[in-house]
């Protein structure tokens, strides 16, 4: 009898919980918080900080993999969906469904702001080494500088999946932030007088250059930087097949049933992979501090190249806010670029123009992902 109680008692989770597993927890708690009471990317979080509630349970086998004949938890076989390569480039077939490029296709200049946008990446990649990361994961950490959680994922999972928690929250975190963090940066780098800059009226973007774009990016890409096809590829099917107007049930499914599920999957999987041995360590505020060095360097890039497009070759008719919209957090930068304008000039109307270069920023963190990844991989 004695020792059936002393199995029972070893098996009772709570005499057997750490205190990382209880940070952990109160974690989860604070991510779970955030996305109900303040709405901090809830479609996000909410899941993220469940996946990491329960996968840090005391006792729990929930990532445990199959061995001896023992199959294996739930969350070990969720998160095969990212090990192998598959949920990110199904939520960026989303993310092409639900997307409008003809701001981009109508102002061309604006993907070179979403590709100068990318600087935060290959800066942060540089401090990483520094601090004494290895060349694959201080490449996983400054992708989170593209403010693009889904290329964050993917990047990591490829390259240092040891890394995945801390990357795949500080990167979703620092996205639900961009109306912090981008506005002091923006108006430290502009004049009032640049921020009432009125753009003038984009032309309207045939149809037929509307379905050409994706695929023309997708061959450019493909015959360039093919390690970047995964993500890309995905992005202009989807865009694709919601422009050709001839599969508008599969660009709908795409855009919602596949997109939902696939986020849970997704999130709960990178929650479920964020373990106390790997958050409490001096590792995961280094990883915290970079990624934000590397939001704000790209966000003041994206600027200071839109400066002097208008210096030089715009003739003061652009807007240097719409520069900061090149980091690929659609539609929040492109938001905060709006509001800026606004806050200047009542009159001004600047989002349109912003999303141009902050659809560009999806392209262009996926195609910086695929550098890095042949790079490194």
């Amino acid at each position: 009898m004695l020792a059936q109680l002393s199995n029972f008692a070893s098996g009772i989770g709570l005499l057997s919980i750490t205190w990382e597993e209880g940070g952990m927890i109160i974690l989860a708690g604070i991510l779970i918080y955030l996305a109900i009471a303040k709405k901090v990317e809830p479609l996000l979080l909410l899941p993220i900080g469940f996946g990491m509630l329960i996968a840090n349970m005391p006792l729990n086998t929930l990532m445990d993999p199959p061995g001896n004949g023992t199959p294996a938890g739930l969350m070990w076989y969720i998160y095969q969906g990212i090990d192998l390569a598959i949920f990110p480039p199904l939520i960026f077939l989303g993310i092409g469904a639900m997307t409008d490029f003809a701001p981009l296709i109508a102002n061309p200049i604006t993907i070179l702001l979403g590709a100068g946008a990318q600087a935060g990446i290959f800066t942060s990649f540089l401090g990483a080494m520094w601090l004494g990361f290895s060349p694959e994961q201080a490449g996983s950490i400054g992708i989170i500088g593209g403010a693009d959680g889904p290329t964050a994922v993917y990047l990591t999972s490829q390259l240092a999946p040891e890394i995945l928690g801390p990357v795949a929250v500080a990167a979703h975190s620092y996205m639900a932030l961009v109306p912090v963090i981008q506005p002091p940066v923006a108006k430290l780098l502009t004049t009032e007088e640049e921020r009432k800059i009125k753009m003038p009226e984009m032309r309207k973007v045939a149809q037929v250059e509307k379905i050409l774009f994706p695929v023309v990016i997708t061959i450019i890409v493909g015959l360039i930087i093919p390690q970047a096809l995964p993500l890309v590829g995905m992005l202009m099917l989807g865009n694709l097949m919601r422009e050709s107007g001839v599969v508008k049930r599969l660009a709908d499914a795409a855009a919602n049933e596949i997109a939902n599920v696939v986020t849970i999957f997704l999130a709960l999987a990178v929650g479920a992979s964020a373990s106390a041995a790997t958050f409490f360590r001096f590792e995961f505020l280094s990883i915290l501090f970079l990624g934000l060095a590397a939001f704000a360097v790209s966000t003041a890039a994206g600027i200071i190249l839109a400066k002097i497009f208008n210096r030089f070759f715009m003739r003061g008719t652009l807007n240097p806010l719409i520069g900061g919209a090149g980091v690929s957090a659609v539609p929040q930068a492109a938001r905060v670029a709006q509001g800026l304008g606004r806050e200047a000039d009542p009159s001004n109307f600047l989002l349109m123009h912003a999303m141009g270069p902050n659809v560009a920023g999806v392209i262009g963190s996926a195609v910086a992902a695929g550098v890095l990844l042949s790079l490194l991989g």
